[in-house]
């Protein structure tokens, strides 16, 4: 027993170091590596996933609604033939700021590859995609209609949830059994 003591005692430092090791070498290892950006030919045939595209933006178009494009298209290329483009929508403006200056640079922009109007294309939700960092989050709209913070209903319709109802397992008031203990 003295003997199994002993050498409990002289493992002690042995496993303070190996558990030291494990906390400052486990979460180094598991640390998520950068995506490798793809080029635009790439991108294209990865559709509905999240991608890091690389390429050379030549132009930045802005339609009469204030929807801006990087168009990542050479010039001499005609527009039929584009087959990918950045697309940034008017109500993220103030999220992503001024775009010209990305003209004649090569970016880098993460997003989810969509096919919109018979072209592949990233939509520009926030200014950290250009940094690899996700789209903005916006929720299911369909999953939103009829809720107010300020109704005096749950957001869902749940049988459980109503006040009657025939349906109702969870603290049903028409159950009548009587209390342990209760006059009859």
């Amino acid at each position: 027993m003295a003997g199994q003591l002993v050498s409990r005692h002289r493992l002690r430092p042995v496993w303070i170091a190996l558990c030291l090791a494990l906390i400052l070498v486990v979460p180094a290892a598991a640390a998520k590596k950068e995506p490798v950006c793809v080029s635009v030919n790439e991108a294209v045939q990865r559709v509905d996933q999240d991608v890091c595209v690389t390429a050379h933006v030549y132009e930045v178009v802005e339609v009469a609604d204030g929807t801006r494009f990087l168009d990542l298209c050479p010039p001499d290329q005609p527009d039929a033939q584009c087959r990918f483009t950045v697309v940034s929508l008017p109500i993220d403006r103030n999220d992503i700021g001024d775009l010209r200056r990305y003209r004649d640079q090569d970016v880098k922009v993460r997003g989810i590859v969509r096919s919109t109007h018979g072209r592949m294309g990233i939509v520009l939700t926030h200014l950290r995609q250009f940094s690899g960092g996700p789209e903005k989050f916006r929720p299911d709209p369909r999953l939103l209609r009829g809720f107010n913070g300020q109704a005096d209903r749950p957001p869902v319709r749940d049988p459980n949830l109503a006040p009657t109802g025939r349906h109702r397992s969870f603290m049903d008031h028409t159950d009548k059994e009587p209390f342990p203990g209760a006059k009859k």
